[in-house]
């Protein structure tokens, strides 16, 4: 027996979440939307972007010596 994941919000097929659309796994509006990485790549869009504004905000913080000069 293969295991499967039922999201709550589907009814019949309708996303109960997103307007009554079929249910489409991934999709804008979805809660999985931006949280999880799926083979379509369309829907990864969003957690792409994610991960491009975390990389970049993942610089090293100034050293505290710079933050007291720029406050001066």
């Amino acid at each position: 027996m293969a295991g499967s994941w039922g999201c709550p919000h589907e009814i019949d097929g309708l996303c109960q979440k997103v307007n009554g659309l079929t249910c489409d796994p991934g999709m804008k509006g979805c809660v999985l939307y931006g949280r999880y990485v799926f083979a379509s790549p369309e829907k990864n869009e969003r957690i792409l972007q994610k991960q491009t504004r975390s990389d970049d905000g993942a610089a090293a913080p100034a050293s505290r010596a710079n933050n007291d000069a720029k406050e001066r």
